[in-house]
């Protein structure tokens, strides 16, 4: 993200080295400031702390039961969930009695009617959460997308109830009870409309400048996305900007366009040269023109968050994440995990998937040195930009060696 002058390098390279050097420095001593002064920050009591573990993208994972099942269960920590849900086939493995309503569901991908489990408990480490009414919902794409059995997701309706804060720095939660809070100086306050999800003012600069309102979604593993009506009314992207067809996994296979815009900002804080998805919303999940979009967790990540909705207010403090580099990665390959197997679902018209000669069902049988058959570990191995790996690949019982050119998106094509 930091520009280079080869006319004055070695100043510049000093300069940044310095700079970056004193930000590392003011992020750890207030880190540790905040922990020792949490007693002056939270007025009320300290209900629960655990831990929680993070996918690509930096979702958020936590570990619950559901009462009276015994069985461990794993769910995606979501803002961007206007309630709380189970996985459709969670629910018939355990036995939970559903009952149909009227309600529906509006996502990305479809609509339909909600079937719910009424006032079950969650049992969360260390606390109990009384009374939730789960909505029904089939995560299998995301189970296949993230290689990691998704039980279901927690949003608005824990949310709601307690103050919450993300410890990124540390990987923990804390739960208070509602309250008392006195905000840090130091960070940015915001203070979103909460209807069920955050909405928020940010600004996204390209071409021109365009403030406006997104969604805070930290369920989402993206930086940005946006529905292609903003993008067409707001001219965001500029006619030189490098297009990329890819497929964001999870969501219902939903095919979208990827790019870069210049800056993203959030109260006082710019994130330069940040990845941005475009999909066609169909059914107006992002409520244009009142929303843009939304902004996703590969860039809320880098704030250590506290969450109150009772206040209607969100804390942002920048953590040691803050100055991550984007990932800028194009493959052009849609990998899923299935039946204990890493399989290509899509591959990209024109895409280096496609060039190199990969097919829909491919299995990965390795990367490189890689034979885990781990579908994060090959991910992260398919975001190294420039690299060529050599993959081996199970087509119809032969094994066969494709090497595949991992291009950058924030790059122009020649």
């Amino acid at each position: 993200m930091l520009m280079k002058n080869t006319k004055s390098k070695p100043y510049h390279t000093s300069f940044f080295y310095c700079s970056f050097l004193l930000l590392l420095f003011s992020l750890l001593i207030f880190g540790t400031s905040f922990s020792q002064n949490k007693k002056r920050i939270f007025k009320t009591p300290l209900v629960a702390r655990f831990p929680f573990s993070i996918l690509e993208g930096g979702v958020i994972l936590v570990k619950a039961t559901i009462d009276p099942y015994p069985d461990s269960l794993t769910f995606i920590l979501d803002t961007g969930s206007g309630g709380i849900s189970l996985d459709s086939t969670t629910v018939s493995e355990l036995g939970i009695p559903t009952v149909p309503s009227e309600m529906m569901l509006r996502g990305i991908g479809n609509m339909k009617k909600l079937h719910y489990a009424y006032d079950k408990t969650l049992h969360l480490p260390r606390f109990d959460v009384e009374h939730l009414d789960f909505h029904i919902n089939d995560y299998e794409l995301l189970t296949s997308a993230n290689g990691v059995k998704i039980d279901g997701i927690i949003g608005y309706s824990l949310f709601r109830r307690y103050i919450m804060y993300i410890d990124y720095d540390n990987s923990l939660l804390d739960f208070y009870a509602p309250g008392e809070i006195h905000y840090p100086k130091a960070g940015y306050l915001i203070h979103p409309k909460i209807n069920g999800i955050p909405i928020f003012a940010a600004s996204l600069e390209n071409e021109s400048k365009r403030s406006g309102n997104f969604y805070f979604d930290s369920g989402a593993g993206l930086c940005v996305l946006l529905s292609e009506a903003y993008e067409k009314d707001s001219a965001i992207l500029s006619k030189k900007s490098p297009i990329f067809i890819t497929q964001e996994e999870g969501i219902g296979k939903k095919t979208m366009r990827l790019s870069t815009i210049k800056k993203v900002s959030v109260g006082p804080y710019t994130f330069k040269k940040v990845p941005i998805h475009f999909f066609e919303d169909e059914f107006n999940v992002t409520y244009y023109p009142k929303t843009g979009g939304l902004i996703g967790n590969d860039l809320l990540r880098r704030f250590n968050i506290i969450l109150n909705y009772q206040d209607s207010s969100i804390h942002l403090r920048p953590n040691t994440h803050f100055a991550d580099g984007f990932n800028y990665s194009y493959t052009g390959l849609s990998l899923y995990s299935l039946n204990g197997l890493v399989v290509i679902e899509d591959v990209m018209k024109d895409s280096p998937g496609d060039i190199a000669g990969f097919k829909a069902g491919d299995v990965i049988v390795s990367i490189d040195n890689d034979f885990s058959g781990k579908l994060q570990n090959y991910k992260n191995l398919l975001e190294v930009v420039g690299n060529k790996p050599r993959i081996v690949i199970s087509r119809s019982g032969e094994l066969s060696i494709l090497y595949l050119s991992i291009i950058d998106i924030s790059k122009k094509r020649k």
